[in-house]
């Protein structure tokens, strides 16, 4: 309820709410359990919204909404519209949709939780490839083993930090056919 928050050597505590409104769909990625994909829309067209927010042209939208749809192993799937798209894919969707701007910041909200465990696997893998890459990526989670994937575990209860954990290395996930 009070403070001072700087995001990249801007002080966003003092912004109004039209900056705050930039500043989130520029710096900041939102990846949501639910994905809050828009139904009517194709895989494409719900990746390249936030770029007709930030007033990026047509043509450089379709490249950098194609780019992003082959970073997550979904060019296939462009043209599809949410409704024909598996849990893990619409997750890509909404992974993908939360990069294009490049953000610094990704928040990511029970991104597995209604997954299966294999493509649990797979969209921790891709997060920690996109933390790899260079962005800065946080994650609320239940789940003790999604919590294993990432290098802070903060741990909140009651809405008091009950600890805090950093490690100084990521797990090894074990690949599998199948």
């Amino acid at each position: 309820s009070k403070g001072q928050y700087v995001l990249n050597g801007k002080d966003v505590s003092k912004m109004s709410d039209d900056e705050l409104a930039d500043v989130r769909n520029v710096e900041i990625g939102f990846v949501f359990q639910q994905f809050n994909l828009l139904p009517r829309l194709t895989a494409w067209e719900n990746v390249a919204l936030p770029l007709i927010y930030a007033g990026v042209g047509k043509k450089e939208r379709e490249e950098r909404a194609r780019a992003i749809l082959e970073k997550v192993g979904l060019t296939d799937r462009a043209h599809h519209k949410p409704n024909e798209l598996s849990g893990g894919q619409s997750q890509r969707v909404a992974i993908a949709r939360a990069l294009v701007n490049n953000p610094s910041i990704i928040l990511a909200d029970e991104p597995t939780g209604n997954l299966d465990t294999k493509t649990s696997v797979e969209i921790m893998d891709l997060f920690s490839s996109i933390h790899a890459q260079g962005n800065t990526v946080m994650l609320v989670t239940h789940e003790e083993d999604i919590a294993n994937y990432t290098n802070r575990v903060v741990r909140i209860r009651d809405g008091v930090v009950e600890s805090d954990t950093r490690k100084t290395a990521l797990p090894l996930v074990e690949k599998t056919n199948g």
